[in-house]
C-alpha cells in the first residue's frame, strides 16, 4: 500500500508544479449577505441554525461565482494542461457548511478541497494550501494573507453583468498591485512631474515585485500550456501611468519574462469604462478611487497598500 505522502491527492504545495491554485472565501463565491448579516446581528448561534435549517435551500452565486466558474472550465478545455485548483475557505463549521457543499456540488463546481473553522481566521490555511491567489469579502483576512506574500483582495459588491465569453479576462493595476508602490510614493509626497522624471531616469531600472507578481506569473505558465491564437486566457495592465512613464513597464515586463496581452496607459481617466471595454472578470487596484469607478463596470478586488512605518 502506498504511504499517505506518495497519494497524488495529498501532495504538498510545493509539488504542486505549474497549477494555478485560487482559494476563496464561500462569501466571495456565494451571496451569504443575509446569512452573514444575522451572524452581525444576532451572533454564531443564530447564524448556525439559519443554515442546518436551510440546507437544501441553494445559494445564490456571489460576485467571484462566474470567474471561479470559467477557470474551472479551463481544466475541461484541456486536461492535460496545468490544472486549476479552486479551494474554499469558510469561517462556518462543517455542519453548517453542508449548504455550502450542496450547493457546490448543484452548480457543478469542481471544488473538493475545503478548510470549514468555525468562526476562527481562515487566513492561516491560504499559505498551507499553496494559493497563488486569494479572494475573500472580509478586509482583514486579506491584509493578514498579503502580509504572508499571497496575492489577495477583498472582492466588493458590484452588479456587473457576467460575461459571455468563455475567455477568462483578468485585469491589473500596475503600482502597488503587480509592481512595488515606490514609484507611487513618489506621486503622492512630490506630485506628478516629480513622479514623470523619477520613472524617466529609471526606465532602464526594473521595478520591484508587488503583491500580485507571483499571481501574473503563474497565469502565463498557464497561458503557455495553450496556443496563443487561441488562449483561453487574457490579461490586461490597466495603468493611470502615461508616456512617459509607460517605458519603465513595458521594459520591466519584459525583464521578468511575462505576458500582458494588452497595456492601457490612461493618464488619470477613469478605469471603469476601459474595463468594460476590455470585458474583464476581475480587476484588481490598490485605489479606492479607482475601485469605486470599476466596481460600477466589472467585479473588482480591492487590494490594500501595506502601511509604512512613520519616520
Amino acid at each position: 500500500m502506498p504511504s499517505a505522502a506518495s497519494r497524488p491527492d495529498e501532495r504538498a504545495p510545493a509539488d504542486r508544479g505549474d497549477s494555478l491554485v485560487v482559494a476563496i472565501s464561500s462569501r466571495a463565491l456565494f451571496d451569504l449577505g443575509d446569512s452573514h448579516a444575522l451572524f452581525e446581528r444576532e451572533g454564531v448561534e443564530a447564524f448556525a441554525q439559519h443554515q442546518i435549517e436551510r440546507e437544501d435551500e441553494l445559494l445564490a452565486p456571489g460576485i467571484a461565482f462566474p470567474l471561479v466558474q470559467k477557470l474551472l472550465h479551463l481544466n475541461r478545455a484541456a486536461p492535460a494542461a496545468p490544472r486549476v485548483e479552486v479551494i474554499l475557505l469558510s469561517r462556518n463549521s462543517a455542519d453548517t457548511g453542508l449548504r455550502i457543499f450542496n450547493s457546490i456540488e448543484h452548480y457543478g463546481l469542481d471544488i473538493a478541497r475545503a478548510a470549514f473553522t468555525r468562526g476562527a481566521p481562515t487566513s492561516p490555511y491560504v499559505h498551507a494550501f499553496g494559493a497563488d491567489l486569494f479572494l475573500s469579502a472580509n478586509p482583514d483576512s486579506v491584509a493578514q494573507a498579503l502580509r504572508a506574500g499571497i496575492a489577495a483582495a477583498t472582492i466588493l459588491p458590484s452588479k456587473a453583468p457576467q460575461r459571455q465569453s468563455d475567455q477568462v479576462r483578468i485585469a491589473f493595476d500596475g503600482d502597488a498591485v503587480l509592481f512595488g508602490d515606490e514609484s507611487e510614493e513618489v506621486s503622492e509626497s512630490a506630485g506628478i512631474d516629480a513622479f514623470h522624471r523619477h520613472e524617466t531616469e529609471r526606465a532602464r531600472e526594473p521595478l520591484s515585485g508587488g503583491p500580485f507578481r507571483g499571481f501574473l506569473d503563474a497565469l502565463h505558465r498557464l497561458q503557455q500550456a495553450f496556443p496563443s491564437e487561441d488562449a483561453p486566457i487574457r490579461t490586461a495592465l490597466v495603468t493611470a501611468r502615461s508616456a512617459p512613464a509607460h517605458k519603465r513597464v513595458i521594459l520591466t515586463l519584459r525583464d521578468w519574462g511575462v505576458r500582458i496581452d494588452e497595456a492601457l496607459f490612461l493618464g488619470g481617466r477613469p478605469k471603469g469604462p476601459f474595463l468594460e471595454a476590455f470585458g474583464a472578470d476581475i480587476f484588481f487596484d490598490d485605489s479606492v478611487a479607482n475601485v469605486e469607478s470599476a466596481r460600477r463596470h466589472v467585479a473588482t478586488g480591492h487590494v490594500p497598500r501595506r502601511k509604512r512605518p512613520a519616520t
